[in-house]
């Protein structure tokens, strides 16, 4: 996955993407489970905020250097 060909995860939002969003649900997803969200630059707090209101640990990091 690359910048260029990725679209923010915010819905009706098709900016490009330039930030991950590594989350689980600890209620029903093992230590080792992690789903990834992608933002742009206007939509990344919104997004950390939302998965951070319901408990689920994320961690916020550049697309850039994300290996996946």
């Amino acid at each position: 996955m690359t910048p260029e060909q990725t679209e923010c995860s915010r819905a009706g939002c098709r900016e490009k993407a330039v930030w991950t969003l590594r989350w689980r649900n600890p209620r029903i997803h093992a230590v080792d489970r992690l789903k990834t969200w992608v933002a742009c630059d206007e939509h990344v707090v919104y997004l950390r905020e939302f998965l951070t209101a319901r408990d689920f640990p994320v961690e916020v990091g550049s697309l850039a250097a994300d290996p996946a």
